[in-house]
């Protein structure tokens, strides 16, 4: 199509395989459209395209995201305010004719990229197609400072908030490679929290997020190592949410290298005694996904010694 389409707070632009939504920056903005900034939406990361009624003279143009498509969206888990929604165009009521226009020609886009894959308009993406925002790398919670690198979360204690179970175990690191998923509570809910969910299901459970894998629940946010509490003022939308989202598409990421190199070790002990070199060279990656952060100290400890083993 590629025409641009303005509303309330942001802009769409329409381009052949997908659109990019540009947001405002103004004070009337919600502050989590202003953070995201924009973000491109490819069209089989769409389920479906709606046209309602709004609020005040308004129509809203929705393109409704696929489940598992958007770590921020699997993040929020569906906490997010209506006007929050980064997926919703409103509109002035006189310009709906030609929302409808829009509409009708991203429908169709929508339903051939999904065609495309192999999925029916409800069925879930098995895997991220849109990027992660562009988030901060670290922000305030009441108990802790949460930091995020790319390969390893970190929570650093205030001793004016922590209790004293988490003083107790101190400051926590987090490798990538060691986490399901990221359980995300809105600030704006009672109990608001983000809880990292490990692959040894020992950080599961609690309300809301999504990513983990099942398990025993932790218990409460406060008292949980692998979870930092908000408050007023403390993990903010516009600051937490993206933090959780940028942290479970890595997550999600990992995964596949993880199992990967679960098959290179079975393969290897299936096939008895290896040529050295070709262990070398395994070894030599597998110490590249250990520096990357993409496997934990004791993984690789385990694999290099299977590997080793078949000499």
């Amino acid at each position: 199509m590629g025409d641009v389409l303005a509303g309330i707070h942001a802009t769409w632009e329409f381009d052949s395989d997908s659109v990019l939504i540009r947001f405002e920056r103004g004070i009337r903005t919600p502050k989590l459209l202003s953070a995201l900034g924009e973000r491109r939406i490819p069209h089989e990361a769409l389920a479906e395209v709606t046209l309602t009624p709004g609020k005040r003279g308004t129509v809203v143009l929705h393109a409704v995201p696929r489940s598992g498509a958007d770590p921020l969206m699997d993040a929020a888990a569906g906490q997010l305010k209506e006007g929050c929604d980064p997926y919703r165009l409103v509109l002035p009521a006189e310009r709906e004719v030609l929302a409808e226009y829009y509409a009708d020609e991203l429908r169709g886009r929508v339903r051939a990229a999904g065609t495309a894959l192999g999925l029916s308009e409800g069925e879930p993406a098995d895997r991220f197609l849109v990027a992660p925002p562009g988030g901060p790398s670290q922000f305030k919670a009441y108990d802790a400072k949460a930091g995020f690198d790319g390969t390893q979360v970190t929570f650093r204690w205030f001793w004016t908030g922590a209790s004293s179970a988490k003083w107790k175990v101190g400051d926590q690191s987090f490798p990538v490679a060691a986490l399901s998923g990221v359980e995300w509570r809105s600030p704006d809910l009672s109990g608001g929290h983000l809880r990292l969910l490990r692959r040894d299901g020992a950080a599961d459970g609690g309300a809301g997020g999504t990513g983990g894998a099942g398990g025993a629940a932790a218990g409460p946010a406060d008292q949980d190592p692998a979870a930092v509490v908000f408050g007023l003022g403390y993990g903010p939308v516009h600051e937490s949410l993206p933090f959780a989202a940028s942290v479970l598409a890595a997550v999600r990421s990992t995964v596949p290298a993880v199992a990967a190199l679960d098959r290179v070790a079975v393969d290897a002990v299936g096939a008895g005694r290896r040529d050295p070199a070709d262990i070398a060279e395994r070894i030599r990656h597998l110490g590249e996904l250990h520096q990357a952060g993409l496997v934990t100290d004791e993984e690789f400890t385990a694999k290099k010694a299977e590997l080793l083993a078949q000499l």
